[in-house]
């Protein structure tokens, strides 16, 4: 049986890792892709599929680096057989469509198997920069690895347990039912690095809010994650305006009377909207009329 390769959650990081701050990733088994040959040579998902790996296979082998590491011969060859992704991911979410792509065209076609993980990382982000322009690799490595895990420049990659969150801290994704673009966001992000004054308060302010959001919740200690979540949720106001969609900007500037805080979910601009809380009870009640998948 094919491998599935899970969707993912970056629950903090998703800026920050830039400046090779701490990031916090989840898989999210709800979405997931897996190969299959179509048995349908004219099934119009296998054929936008197999076309759009077909674009991604002549990008990997015009590249001089990633076309010695992966078996662009035989990516091709599978292609001419009928080849395909089906995925359940939603495109424009934040969740991996194209970071599961990558895991699985090197998971099926890397000429040699990589261990370090951060060398990993660089070349899933030389390969996943085909979709956006540029990248990190951190949503492909979690959908290869299909394991939580924390990065950090200090320590690399660490591996954590699943059960890490199934604390007393509860997370879920509320949807904004609007798709995001990631390029244009991750450019307005990269031309506000080139001021001097944002680019310091970005790091003496913004960075220290994500590293004590993560090692708090890491820890469980949840007053600390809720006081440090409540400060990162005004830090997005003021570094990140333009990946707040209006139709959730209420949800960042109300002050609730229970623990429940929110931030966005990978490039923003759209998609889902990370929620936290210790309250499912009162945070669904609040969310009632919102789509919501609990994590």
């Amino acid at each position: 049986m094919e491998r599935s390769y899970y969707s993912k959650v970056i629950l903090f990081g998703e800026y920050s890792m830039i400046f090779d701050a701490t990031a916090l990733m989840v898989p999210l088994r709800k979405f997931s892709a897996h190969w299959q040959f179509s048995d349908e040579a004219k099934s119009s998902r296998a054929v936008a599929s197999n076309g759009s790996l077909r674009k991604f296979c002549q990008y990997l082998s015009d590249d001089a680096f990633l076309s010695q590491l992966i078996d662009i011969n035989g990516f091709s060859r599978d292609l001419d057989h009928g080849l395909y992704l089906p995925s359940n991911v939603p495109t424009g979410y934040g969740l991996g469509s194209s970071g599961t792509l990558v895991a699985a065209v090197f998971d099926r076609y890397a000429k040699q198997r990589i261990d370090d993980l951060m060398e990993l990382k660089k070349i899933f982000g030389l390969m996943e920069s085909f979709f956006h322009g540029s990248s990190s690799g951190i949503d492909p490595l979690q959908c290869y690895l299909g394991k939580a895990f924390k990065i950090s420049s200090e320590k690399g990659v660490e591996l954590l347990d699943d059960a890490f969150l199934k604390r007393n801290i509860h997370v879920c994704l509320i949807d904004t039912r609007i798709k995001s673009n990631t390029k244009p966001l991750v450019e307005y992000f990269k031309q506000q690095r080139q001021n001097a004054d944002y680019l310091s308060r970005f790091q003496q302010l913004y960075v220290p809010m994500v590293k004590s959001c993560i090692a708090s919740l890491v820890a469980g200690n949840d007053e600390v994650f809720f006081a440090s979540l409540k400060q990162l949720t005004k830090g997005q106001l003021e570094f990140l305006r333009p990946m707040i969609t209006e139709n959730s900007m209420d949800l960042f500037t109300a002050d609730f009377d229970f623990h429940f805080g929110v931030k966005i979910s990978g490039s923003g601009g759209g998609g889902y909207v990370l929620g936290f809380t210790d309250d499912v009870v009162s945070a669904s009640k609040l969310l009632e009329n919102r789509d919501v998948i609990w994590i």
